[in-house]
């Protein structure tokens, strides 16, 4: 079945917009056709009404009726004709007889037409009326002596046709403009269409409405909490994974525009709209929980529009992380197994084709010795297995890298009764391991020594190496997160150590002395595991 075809958005917005415009205008044309058009008739009555109203005034007319001279009153009235451009002045007396006309001849006669009764009996009146001179608007207007009594009346009339020109004249005048209207209506209906149309990036409202589903369902499903607040502090959104984190940590309630300063404070959300500078991988406790969020501003234009935060729950991360920690112990030692294995059969291959049968045999030998009495000082010294697995891989890597790695003879480490607490050793150690295989780069002498010592449930840890040591400027910058002499993207290995160390609830050392090398001496609690005596 065939998609139904939509009518576009900028089309819909230049339809309506010029609907509007035309039905204003439509209202608008009725209404001046029902004033202002009759106004443009009565102005022309007014006119007449007012020049028959001046002439009626004249002492020239009202004597001249009265003594019965009409020459005097022929030649006025011709000249307010010319004047004032009108049809034509005629003055009647009280019998209808008229005293002044546009044709001479008929000065004299009686006035033809009709319509000076009321004048006659002193009112004035308008009347349309058809004369020797054709159809006109008349005005009539009485003429009274000084003494007041009424001697005939004045009569004023303008050309019907040009009434009419005139009424035709202001009406296509008010249509015009309405019209101009109109196409400026439409124009501009057309223009907001299109920039409508530029500010949502040429999409349509189903088009908008589906991204905006898809993009909803995208921030309720993902696993990592997020909140968003616009330019002042107005929380816009709190996603399903966020409610659930807040709850579990108390914070109850719908956040929906709530200043984020009310609903979650220590967030710190004001900041980064304040700064528009990003946090990341910020831990914050809140009722026993620990999260790490990251929070960055939303630009618009260059400009602060918002920010947003996403957060997470440390302890699945840890337990992520822990997978990942253990993973990468293993995949270090079965690489670091697998190389030492492959440098041995070709040393026993050419053996093999030299026929150096009795030193193939010694150097078989030898190898298995040192490998059984490694291992077996590990698994003595170290009890718990994820731990001795660790360091036979590290111990391979040193051996790669031309470093002797050495562990302490009097090192003992007891398996641990919380599997956590290895976890974070590992995490440790590692750490302060690479550290020091890395400071012992372009060294003449490469060694480290590590030791473990267990006594009455605290455990030292010790790292100590030959290398340039740390310079005294520097000690107290080098446990924080992204602080590194090393270039971009590093110095998270301390701080892992020091994170680790503090959750633990144990304390870091850092020895530097007068001689080259670094020792690092990380003390922990540490709960043995079953009734193990040491």
């Amino acid at each position: 079945m065939a998609k139904k075809r939509l009518i576009g958005l900028r089309t819909q917005v230049a339809f309506m917009g010029s609907a509007v415009v035309l039905l204003v205008l439509l209202v608008l044309y009725i209404i001046f056709s029902n004033q202002i058009i009759p106004q443009t008739r009565h102005a022309l009555e007014d006119k007449a009404n007012a020049i028959a109203r001046t002439i009626a005034l004249m002492p020239l007319v009202s004597e001249g009726l009265s003594e019965g001279r009409s020459r005097e009153i022929q030649a006025y009235t011709s000249k307010i004709t010319r004047r004032n451009d009108i049809m034509f002045v005629v003055v009647i007396d009280m019998n209808s007889i008229r005293y002044s006309h546009p044709d001479p001849s008929l000065i004299g006669k009686s006035f033809v037409g009709g319509g000076q009764q009321a004048a006659l009996r002193g009112e004035e009146s308008i009347s349309e009326g058809e004369g020797m001179l054709g159809k006109s608007l008349r005005a009539f207007v009485p003429v009274y002596t000084g003494q007041g009594y009424q001697v005939g009346v004045v009569v004023v009339g303008l050309s019907m046709e040009k009434v009419q020109r005139l009424v035709r004249q202001n009406e296509w005048t008010l249509i015009a403009i309405l019209l101009s209207g109109a196409l400026l209506g439409a124009g501009g209906a057309i223009v907001l269409g299109l920039r409508i149309k530029r500010m949502i990036f040429g999409m349509e409202p189903a088009d908008i409405s589906k991204l905006l589903q898809e993009r909803s369902a995208m921030l309720q499903s993902t696993r990592e909490g997020i909140i968003a607040v616009d330019h002042e502090a107005t929380v816009t959104m709190v996603n399903l994974e966020a409610e659930r984190l807040l709850n579990t940590a108390g914070i109850k309630g719908n956040g929906m525009t709530r200043n984020i300063a009310d609903y979650w404070p220590e967030l710190g959300l004001e900041q980064v709209l304040a700064t528009g500078e990003p946090k990341q991988d910020q831990e914050l406790e809140l009722n026993g929980i620990t999260l790490l969020v990251s929070s960055v501003p939303i630009r618009v234009n260059g400009e602060v529009a918002g920010a947003i935060a996403t957060f997470r729950d440390k302890t699945e991360l840890a337990v992520l992380a822990e997978r990942l920690s253990g993973i990468s112990v293993y995949a270090d030692a079965l690489r670091a197994g697998a190389h030492e294995f492959m440098n041995k059969l070709h040393v026993i291959m050419g053996m093999t084709h030299m026929g150096l049968y009795d030193e193939l045999q010694q150097y078989i030998s030898g190898t298995v010795s040192n490998y059984q009495n490694e291992i077996g000082s590990i698994t003595r010294m170290i009890k718990d297995p994820v731990m001795a697995g660790f360091l036979l891989g590290k111990l391979s890597r040193a051996r790669e890298a031309g470093i002797n790695l050495l562990l302490a003879e009097d090192s003992y480490l007891p398996e641990a009764a919380d599997p956590q607490t290895i976890h974070e050793l590992i995490t440790i150690a590692g750490n302060l391991l690479d550290n020091a295989m890395e400071a012992l780069e372009g060294q003449e002498v490469k060694e480290i020594e590590l030791a473990f010592h267990y006594e009455h449930g605290s455990l030292c840890c010790t790292v100590e190496d030959s290398g340039p040591g740390i310079p005294e400027l520097l000690q107290k910058q080098i446990f924080e997160q992204g602080f590194s002499t090393k270039g971009e993207q590093r110095g998270i290995g301390l701080y892992l150590v020091r994170k680790s160390v503090e959750k633990l609830g144990g304390r870091l050392q850092l020895i530097c002395g007068m001689e080259p090398g670094t020792t690092f001496i990380a003390i922990v609690p540490y709960a043995v595991k079953g009734e193990e005596n040491v």
